[in-house]
């Protein structure tokens, strides 16, 4: 049985019907389309002049298709700043560089950061390794390139939510395994870590934005017949890596009443029995993307501010 939703946050999913109601893969294309008017414009990005952006194209994983990138910084920057590479949720299946960066935009300006948003191939069409390839591949290229970005080196971490906070995971996963870049730490919003859905959390009904259906039809579009059986890729799904030491300090935030609770909560847990740096926040009440359906409530605030006030903290010049 799932905890109540908190009653601000429940406020704001008064009339909205299940959003995918069912997600099956087969609709997967029709919802991509219905999505793309929300995307956010040119002039969004700008904020009215405070933010100046770029469009890049990089070189993919080898074989693979270019990359494209979306670098966004504090209009007039002279000085390097900090940066965050920022990897977009969707279950694997949805979105581009542009989405959920109504957040980052909101980091650009609170914090002073630069970010570079990623554009990966998609599930179905394109399943595991293609988008966390894609995924290393824009890391790999930010780093090499992180003076001409304005980005200071040893001050660039990994950001994303859901499906962007367990390609997150597996990108850190990967730069420590293959020696490399240099990451200074991992935001892992509500985040998309673990394919076999056999927790608690995970079976919980009732979920008005990701339920338990939504989650194995993404898992599903990832991985086909693999999905929950032996052999997943940490890479994949980072709950399956069995060693979490050496990683980068981790901030990990999920909402009580939703899903990927108890996978984002052991997550951490075994960050810190590897001997590494974690802090968790677990938002009473919270459901999947609480903070965007209902952006004014309490939990909302406090958890975007918990947020900034770590980026902050890591992203400080060291003495």
């Amino acid at each position: 049985m799932r905890p109540p939703f908190d009653p601000e946050a429940a406020a704001a999913l008064a009339g909205v019907p299940g959003i995918f109601d069912p997600l099956r893969i087969e609709n997967v294309p029709a919802l991509r389309e219905a999505r793309k008017p929300r995307r956010l414009t040119d002039d969004d990005l700008r904020r009215g002049g405070a933010i100046e952006f770029e469009e890049l194209t990089v070189p993919g994983p080898p074989g693979a298709p270019d990359i494209a990138l979306l670098a966004c910084r504090p209009a007039g920057l002279t000085a390097p700043a900090p940066g965050v590479y920022h990897i977009h949720g969707g279950g694997m299946m949805f979105g581009d560089n542009r989405t959920v960066m109504t957040v980052m935009l909101d980091w650009i300006e609170q914090a002073g950061v630069i970010v570079v948003s990623v554009d990966y191939r998609l599930a179905p069409e394109n399943p595991y390794p293609a988008g966390v390839e894609d995924c290393y591949a824009g890391l790999a290229w930010t780093a090499a390139h992180a003076a001409d970005l304005g980005i200071s080196p040893d001050r660039l971490l990994i950001a994303g939510a859901s499906a962007g906070g367990g390609l997150s995971a597996a990108v850190a996963l990967m730069a420590r395994d293959r020696g490399g870049p240099a990451v200074a730490g991992q935001v892992l919003m509500c985040p998309m870590l673990d394919d076999r859905n056999q927790t608690p959390s995970s079976h919980d009904a009732g979920e008005a934005t990701w339920d338990r259906a939504s989650n194995l039809t993404g898992w599903r579009a990832l991985l086909g017949d693999a999905q929950g059986g032996p052999g997943v890729s940490p890479y994949a799904a980072p709950s399956r890596a069995a060693d979490l030491s050496g990683l980068p300090p981790a901030f990990l935030d999920v909402g009580s009443a939703e899903i990927y609770r108890d996978e984002t909560i052991d997550y951490a847990a075994r960050i810190w029995r590897a001997g590494g740096v974690a802090e968790l926040h677990v938002w009473p009440g919270g459901y999947h993307g609480y903070d965007l359906m209902a952006p004014d409530a309490a939990i909302s605030i406090a958890s975007r501010q918990s947020r900034i006030d770590w980026l902050r903290r890591m992203l400080r010049p060291q003495q």
